[in-house]
């Protein structure tokens, strides 16, 4: 069998039949405690077994599709990441500290895999840090379905930090490719400063924009308009060597805390009545309708996009490399780095409830995404030393980790993925502007669970 025997109704079937073994998985996810990135990945590896069985070795335009697949996952993710992040005075020490634990945790791990990968596998220290942001970027898409029996403070505080992480760790590995060229450090920081500077400001710019068009559409027709707008802008924005993905959590931030980013004046103590306050150019409750319309879309997206990646994924391991002593050893040891470095971010940081928090940090999505543009649109940097095995072993390790201490300490794993649950429109007011729509990972309606918020609910 080749290529040229595939039709699109083949095409179809698999794709469609793909999408509901992932449903299930999360079925399974929540009745056994086993994380559905384990089953997507088994998933892939059964697919290519039965691929090579018929003969059909190679994916037709494998490099071009997971590019595209890629950049449009990497929105989605960092768009959905955005909404359910809640602004406000009170959540504020909890969102820095957060913020802090998650940058310091990713550098820290960061630096210290280039350093392993350096002196144990002679690969360049650049390189080194390019395969170390990567696998530093704990996994929102596990995380966030799977901390539900944690207390408040605890679930609150994992879900924040893996937004952060996520967020960071893709910005950080897309300016430090952005400036592969450059010789001196204080360019490099030079070039990095003045690229997120002209990109918050044209990303504040398009956002307020956008916000205030959007809500002013009554056509049922402008999700997807505002997601084609946001494409363009991004595919621009990336031509000119700028940090696109600002735009979508700017983005993603005024929809989901709009009545701060548009506030309301007291224009009865001011002595000019100038201007209107800019909470008057915007309908709370179309506002709302937004937001929850595109909350629905992200998730929706996002559980297509990381059923198809974690499968592809798996399809592109070769299990041979298991049963290589040094993949194991060499993927055991950075295993290790990453727990050991989030413990002393945690201590310093937390100082306390550090179980069973340490061992939630699974690699997932954000990592096979990254790793695969390495190996495809910036393959300059790809090490041959760094065998693949290694990637699956840190994946299979962190989320086996994660889910013994969660069973340990009597949680049950929700799931991987979040399939959300329409919400009525006529949601009461409080819930505009700030919360999100009750979703559940599998349609059930426990949002404070699977988003870790106990106002409004809710990676």
């Amino acid at each position: 069998m080749n290529v040229s025997d595939i039709n699109a109704y083949g095409l179809v079937i698999g794709g469609s039949l793909v999408i509901i073994l992932s449903y299930f998985a999360n079925l399974l996810a929540k009745r056994t405690n086993i994380p559905s990135v384990l089953v997507l990945i088994g998933m892939g590896i059964l697919i290519r077994e039965g691929l090579n069985a018929i003969g059909l070795t190679s994916i037709p335009f494998e490099s071009l599709v997971l590019e595209l697949l890629g950049t449009i996952g990497l929105i989605f993710i960092v768009l959905e990441a955005a909404l359910e992040l809640n602004l406000s005075r009170e959540k504020m020490p909890l969102i820095l500290k957060s913020a802090t634990v998650a940058l310091i945790a990713l550098l820290g791990s960061s630096a210290a895999i280039a350093g392993f990968l350096h002196y144990a596998m002679n690969i360049p220290m650049y390189e080194g840090w390019v395969y170390g942001i990567p696998l530093s970027i704990m996994s929102s898409a596990i995380i966030i379905p799977s901390v539900s029996g944690l207390d408040d403070a605890d679930r609150e505080f994992m879900v924040y930090e893996s937004t952060f992480s996520d967020i960071f760790g893709i910005m950080a590995f897309y300016l430090l490719l952005g400036n592969s060229e450059t010789e001196s450090a204080n360019t490099v920081l030079l070039n990095i400063g003045a690229n997120l500077l002209v990109t918050f400001i044209l990303a504040v710019v398009v956002s307020y924009i956008l916000v205030y068009v959007l809500q002013k559409i009554t056509s049922p027709v402008k999700l997807f308009l505002s997601v084609a707008v946001l494409l363009l802008i991004y595919s621009i924005q990336k031509l000119l060597h700028l940090s696109p993905l600002v735009l979508i959590l700017i983005f993603g931030l005024m929809l989901n805390n709009h009545r701060i980013f548009f506030p309301q004046w007291n224009l009865a103590k001011k002595k000019w009545n100038i201007l209107p306050s800019p909470a008057n150019l915007l309908d709370d409750r179309r506002m709302h309708e937004l937001h929850r319309d595109y909350h629905l879309l992200t998730l929706e997206s996002a559980f297509v996009i990381r059923t198809f990646f974690f499968v592809l994924f798996g399809m592109t391991v070769s299990l041979a490399a298991l049963t290589d002593l040094h993949v194991i050893t060499e993927g055991l040891i950075i295993c290790c780095i990453l727990f050991a470095v989030r413990f002393v971010s945690l201590i310093v940081f937390r100082r306390k409830s550090m179980f069973p928090l340490l061992y939630i940090a699974p690699r997932g999505l954000i990592t096979i995404l990254l790793f695969f543009q390495i190996q495809g649109a910036y393959s300059q940097f790809a090490q041959p030393q760094f065998d693949q095995g290694i990637l699956l072993v840190i994946i299979l390790v962190s989320s086996i980790v994660m889910t013994i201490a969660l069973v340990q300490n009597g949680i049950t794993v929700q799931g991987v993925t979040l399939v959300p649950e329409m919400v009525s429109s006529d949601a009461p007011e409080e819930h505009v502007g700030g919360g999100e729509p009750q979703i559940d990972a599998a349609g059930d309606a426990e949002s404070d669970a699977a988003h870790g918020s106990p106002d409004p609910p809710l990676s």
